[in-house]
């Protein structure tokens, strides 16, 4: 009994201090609040990319990069990253064949490829090929 009294004399004035520094718990009321609406606007398009057409063609401007009669590989005027490749439909694959026969494009030289928008065939090069080597 000595001990138990002993311990409860050395932790009373523990429990007392705790009693008169922590302040009581009680349940927080919940705070309402009007939900939060996001407003998702309909992206602000500045500038639509088109490709250029005539007559139904559309116009891609640039530099040779390879050609032979199958396809013709050509990089962008404005965008020096933009590359694109064209398979060449019959009529312009028998012109391309003339123009290989004379020495074909080389590369850098400016052409202007009009091709079909759908199937991404060229069915007009205009541009003047560079002397053979």
């Amino acid at each position: 009994m000595r001990i138990s009294r002993r311990i409860a004399f050395c932790y009373l004035p523990a429990f007392a201090l705790a009693g008169l520094w922590c302040a009581t718990v009680g349940a927080q009321d919940p705070v309402v609040v009007a939900p939060i609406v996001l407003d998702t606007a309909v992206p602000i398009i500045v500038k639509a990319v088109r490709p250029k057409t005539t007559n139904g063609l559309a116009k891609f401007e640039g530099f040779v990069m390879h050609a032979n009669i199958v396809e013709i590989t050509v990089r962008s005027k404005e965008n020096e990253l933009s590359i694109r490749s064209f398979s060449l439909s019959q009529a312009a694959s028998e012109k391309m064949q003339k123009i290989v026969d004379k020495g074909g494009y080389q590369f850098g030289d400016k052409v202007t490829v009009l091709y079909d928008p759908d199937n991404q065939k060229a069915v007009k090069i205009k541009g003047k090929a560079s002397r053979p080597l």
